[in-house]
């Protein structure tokens, strides 16, 4: 593609980054195929062809971000299947950050919008804030058809999304190191997260069981936080990256105590975040080369498990697993065939869904502002699922499973608690009835070295 920067434009880095992609394009229309809003809207503007065009257009001019070209930008999920599709390699995701950016500075928001988008950043991010919030959520699901009826969408999908109860309380919760009672293979710093943590728990609690069983030491940092992923994608970029830096601080003060092995992330759109801090800080003289080191020793927990020996299952089971790919995992990330191959290994019956590649619309907060595509990418998304008659649908990320579990009456749990389940942990919640299809792996009453003699 063609670009007509000016030589003053392409003194702002951001812009000069901005150019060196879209030159990459060439507008080739394969990533149309593949994009969640374009097949489902059939409009060019809301395909990565369109928004490239739009956004390239909206740069070069300089020019205040209008409506007309803000809305598509909104409606992408970020989902980076284009990314995946593209013969180029051109980089989407950094050149619609760029967009948001610009957008978010320039641009000009209804105020209802600009109140959704601030109470989003104020609240979701911080564990104690979201808590209370959610207390108020069963009073705002009884309103929600009146906030739909006033025009307030985004409000009414904010409280219908939210639990009908609190999740349980965390087993291990807090900074601190869980350590394991066996013959220690490894230490790791694992991201507790922001928003998984209040809404289910129990998929901190089933990793650091697993791990720890499996003779893994593992490190909650104090002062960590959110990744900075939800003020990211809705054009935060300062926010976004005092988050980063944040995290970058706690890590390297427990790095620099006892070294470790890998940055954990069982939220998958953390994990495509905090894979990037090399790049969202390489700007930054002060951070940037703690902030790579960091990138390169993110791992998500299924890929860290693939190359770490946990040893045999406790329990097989007859469980249909369907496994739905978070686009963040498979798209952002390219990690595919690992948490199939690990569920798989561990006893399970796993399933793949019909147009796996398409996102199921949660992407974030992206069903609360988004909530009619949303809805409609949901619902395309469970009608696969069903199809394949599954016990049981696993997922990477938190707001995959929330998202699914709207639409779908079978439980939908984190595919690390299926595991810490076949290994010798408790059975996942929401699973209790599905119990009786596992059978536990007899132990031998006496170890291998018993039968050897000196």
């Amino acid at each position: 593609m063609q670009t007509n920067f000016t030589p003053e434009q392409l003194t702002d880095p951001s812009l000069k980054e901005a150019d060196s992609i879209l030159r990459k394009c060439v507008h080739c229309g394969l990533c149309t195929a593949t994009c969640p809003t374009y097949v489902t809207l059939g409009d060019e503007r809301d395909s990565p062809r369109g928004r490239i065009y739009a956004i390239k257009d909206m740069l070069e001019q300089g020019r205040t971000s209008r409506p007309e070209i803000s809305v598509h930008i909104d409606r992408c999920l970020s989902c980076y299947a284009c990314m995946t599709t593209c013969p180029s390699g051109v980089d989407y995701m950094h050149l619609v950050d760029i967009a948001r950016q610009h957008i978010e500075k320039t641009g000009t928001r209804s105020a209802k919008d600009r109140m959704m988008r601030s109470a989003l950043a104020a609240i979701v991010p911080y564990p104690r804030r979201f808590r209370l919030a959610l207390k108020a959520a069963p009073l705002g699901r009884r309103l929600a058809p009146t906030l739909r009826r006033i025009g307030l969408h985004e409000l009414a999908a904010m409280t219908e999304l939210a639990p009908m109860a609190t999740g349980k309380s965390a087993r291990f919760s807090g900074p601190g190191t869980a350590e394991t009672t066996g013959a220690r293979t490894g230490r790791v710093i694992l991201l507790a997260g922001c928003a998984q943590q209040v809404l289910r728990p129990e998929i901190n609690d089933a990793t650091i069981r697993l791990l720890a069983r499996g003779g893994v030491d593992v490190v909650v940092s104090a002062g960590s936080g959110c990744c900075g992923a939800l003020t990211q994608h809705i054009g935060r970029e300062q926010e976004a990256l005092m988050s980063a830096r944040r995290n970058v601080d706690a890590w390297a003060k427990d790095m620099a105590r006892t070294p470790v092995d890998a940055i954990i992330i069982n939220a998958s759109g953390c994990g495509t975040t905090v894979k990037d801090y090399g790049h969202m800080l390489a700007r930054d003289p002060t951070y940037a080369s703690e902030a790579r080191k960091m990138s390169a020793l993110t791992k998500d927990i299924s890929e860290f498990l693939t190359g770490h020996d946990i040893g045999p299952p406790k329990r097989w089971s007859s469980i249909k697993v369907a496994y739905h790919a978070a686009c963040s995992l498979q798209h952002g990330q390219r990690v595919t065939h690992q948490p199939r191959t690990l569920l798989k290994n561990a006893g399970f019956t796993v399933v793949d869904i019909a147009d796996g590649h398409l996102c199921c619309g949660s992407a974030g907060v992206y069903n609360i502002l988004q909530p009619k595509i949303a809805r409609e990418l949901r619902d395309r998304k469970t009608a696969n699922i069903k199809a394949q008659r599954p016990d049981v649908v696993a997922a990477g990320n938190i707001g995959c499973i929330s998202q699914l579990q709207a639409g779908l009456d079978i439980p939908v749990v984190h595919t690390v608690e299926l595991l810490d389940w076949a290994y010798g942990g408790p059975v996942p919640t929401g699973m209790e009835n599905l119990k009786q299809y596992a059978t536990d792996v007899p132990q031998p009453r006496r170890a291998v070295d018993d039968y050897i003699s000196v």
